[in-house]
């Protein structure tokens, strides 16, 4: 029996699981990896593939079987870091943006950050004004099949390509003039570097959101960019923090707390309830990274953070890598000739094709085995199931860049655009918020009423394996759950006092346990005939012979005269 389970424990141990990774061009990676296999190998067998150095801005992400988003650990197994069954499937992603996207080392760094930008820009998390959403299509365009050529591109060529949530006419004559008139001869390179350059300097470059709702129960987003942190609410920006100004993060179950210190001695505490535990959680260690990663100047300033104040209760957290100053210094060293770059939309064809046939020429993420038709309102609609949209357009600006859609947009029958299921998932964005279709409801809803542009974030059921319809009916059912108005506050102190009075209890259980384990301790010593040779090193020192002989002792005779005058007295009555 005994060989029967060494056996087996050995099998388990060699035991190979398939792991699949989803690229930014939407292109997979497939490679097996031993059961103790940690993430940095996983993760430095991904970048040797893509032949990437500047390797320290992405990282690999997953969902669970809850529907949450993890970024993967280097240091842990990746085996114990997966909660669903093999094979596993992943997303590479940019973790952290560049400050200065332009200035990266190599054309295929600027490349991969490009496609997620291009990402973010389609499923409508980065967002500006007309003007700048014009000028950054005809980039793409002009990066994806180069100069313009009126053989090869027919009038309307720029509505085959979807680069927004929703399109206008207007919008997409101004990227065919742009394209026309502006962007002749810049080769891809040169394209996409000017793409990250406008991006940059966008209001929402870089932001990567987390729904969640005010003290007063207000629909929030929060959001960590290069530059500090963010709250996002309604159609503006209500907090910018830069990075030197937060000094403490931590959270206590669903409710997160950003601890400020501005000038003038000035110090706020920010506080913010997450859709579930486990999300506030992963928004505590976003947080984290994301400090660490900007602010310090060396990695080996980096320290242990716990989520509490008390060392017995929280969770902890260390960040593992390099921080954005090392990184940079470290890329200025690279000397090697220029990896050659396969750019996925550049294939040469007589007529630029539509959108559901021909060689992907479009931003629309290419489809594989199987495609679903979804119209782009259909698309809209099913936004009121998903848990992310864009979640604001940017204060600064008086006009959004989504008008509202043509009617024959919102004709199903007219126009369909074809989207792979298998891109519909909700690993495959950058967004790490999991499925919290219950805290943005109410706010797509009221976005939609408001005429603001919703996220087409089509990137969502397939690695969950559920279906639409059953998350939207289950959405439903907790959306009363969670925004029951002003009665919410309400369950959200008492919840407060109970935590509280908990930690006490707690605190107290804790400290009668160690108070119990240290008398034990003391009575072996003084009473016990045990002769081991740890007790009797102790036996022998000074203090301990003057505590037993001038403490211990007398409070034993007293212990001991006031027990035989409680027992006489009883035994009297």
């Amino acid at each position: 029996m005994l060989s029967r389970w060494m056996s087996g424990s050995s099998r388990n141990l060699d035991r190979e699981y398939n792991c699949t990774v989803r690229l930014l061009d939407d292109s997979e990676y497939t490679c097996t990896i031993q059961r103790d296999a940690k993430g940095q190998y996983l993760f430095d067998l991904l970048c040797h593939h893509l032949n990437l150095l500047e390797k320290d801005y992405f990282g690999i992400r997953f969902v669970d079987p809850d529907k949450q988003r993890h970024w993967l650990e280097f240091t842990k197994s990746v085996v114990k870091q997966m909660r669903a069954q093999p094979p596993f499937t992943m997303c590479f992603r940019v973790k952290f943006y560049p400050t200065d996207p332009a200035a990266l080392k190599e054309e295929i760094t600027r490349y991969l950050v490009f496609l997620q930008i291009k990402r973010d820009l389609y499923h409508g998390r980065l967002l500006c004004k007309t003007s700048d959403a014009a000028l950054l299509a005809a980039y793409i365009l002009q990066a994806e099949i180069g100069d313009y050529d009126p053989g090869k591109h027919p009038e309307g060529y720029s509505s085959k390509f979807q680069f927004f949530p929703k399109h206008s006419e207007k919008l997409e004559r101004k990227i065919a003039e742009i394209h026309k008139s502006e962007l002749s001869g810049q080769t891809p390179a040169t394209s996409e570097l000017n793409f990250l350059r406008k991006a940059q300097t966008l209001e929402t470059y870089g932001v990567d959101p987390h729904p969640c709702k005010d003290v007063s129960g207000n629909a929030a987003f929060l959001a960590f960019t290069p530059f500090g942190f963010v709250v996002l609410q309604g159609n503006k920006r209500v907090h910018f923090i830069k990075w030197n100004e937060v000094t403490k993060m931590k959270f206590e179950g669903k409710t997160f707390y950003l601890y400020v210190s501005q000038k003038e001695e000035k110090k706020i505490v920010l506080t913010y309830f997450a859709p579930t535990p486990e999300a506030c959680k992963h928004l505590w260690k976003c947080g984290i990274e994301n400090q660490a990663f900007y602010k310090l100047e060396k990695s080996s300033q980096v320290r242990t953070v716990s989520s509490s104040n008390l060392f017995f209760k929280g969770s902890r957290f260390r960040y593992s890598g390099r921080v954005a100053k090392e990184v940079m210094e470290s890329s200025a060293k690279i000397k090697r000739e220029p990896p050659e770059i396969h750019r996925a939309g550049l294939v040469p064809s007589r007529s630029c094709p539509s959108i559901t046939h021909g060689p992907r020429l479009s931003s629309v993420p290419r489809t594989r085995r199987r495609a679903v038709h979804i119209s782009i309102m259909e698309g809209l609609e099913s936004l009121r199931d998903s848990a992310h949209s864009t979640p604001v357009r940017s204060a600064s600006h008086g006009d959004a860049f989504v008008a509202p859609g043509r009617s024959g947009r919102a004709d199903s029958s007219e126009r369909v655009a074809v989207i792979a299921d298998e891109n519909y998932s909700p690993a495959d964005s950058v967004l790490p918020t999991p499925v919290a279709e219950h805290s943005l409801e109410l706010m797509l809803l009221s976005r939609q009423v408001n005429g603001a542009p919703c996220s087409i974030e089509e990137e969502k059921e397939s690695e969950a394996g559920t279906p639409a319809a059953a998350e939207a009916e289950e959405a439903g059912g907790e959306l009363r759950a969670l925004c029951p108005g002003a009665g919410g506050l309400g369950a959200a102190q008492a919840e407060q006092v109970n935590k509280f009075v908990l930690s006490v209890l707690r605190l107290l259980l804790v400290t009668v346990g160690l108070l119990f384990v240290l008398l034990l301790l003391l009575i072996v010593l003084t009473e016990s005939d045990l002769d081991t040779a740890f007790f009797r090193d102790i036996r022998q020192t000074p203090e301990f012979e003057q505590f037993h002989y001038q403490y211990f002792c007398p409070l034993r005779r007293w212990f001991a005269c006031k027990v035989r005058a409680v027992v006489s007295l009883l035994i009297d009555t």
